[in-house]
């Protein structure tokens, strides 16, 4: 059952976190803070979480946005988890592969295809 957290909304996939942003655009300075309080409780929350976030409704995404990953990616590592991405669109990719953060983050095309790999 999804329960929707402000801007996202979280699902337990048998055991896997899948979270889908409810934001076309993140952009706005206050938008990202708000996601970023959200995914960091998430993850606080949970050791060794399993955590798939989907960007399929995601249009737009600001390089604080990016910020946001970093340090969610660094907090899910010291709790023991993984981080997945999935439904990225060519135009947020370009961005990741201009930053060089496509090494460091694990991409996959769909939820499903992350969900294989848990």
């Amino acid at each position: 059952m999804a329960q929707e957290q402000g801007h996202l909304t979280v699902q337990d996939r048998d055991g896997v976190t899948v979270v889908e942003f409810a934001e076309r655009k993140i952009l706005e300075e206050l938008t990202i803070r708000e996601i970023e309080a959200e995914l960091m409780d998430l993850v606080s929350e949970t050791a060794g979480i399993k955590l798939v976030l989907n960007f399929t409704n995601v249009g737009h995404f600001s390089s604080a946005a990016l910020g946001t990953l970093n340090k969610l990616f660094e907090l899910v590592r010291q709790k023991s988890g993984r981080m997945i991405l999935t439904g990225i669109s060519p135009r947020i990719m370009d961005v990741f592969e201009i930053t060089n953060l496509r090494k460091r983050f694990e991409i996959r095309n769909t939820v499903a295809d992350a969900l294989t790999e848990f």
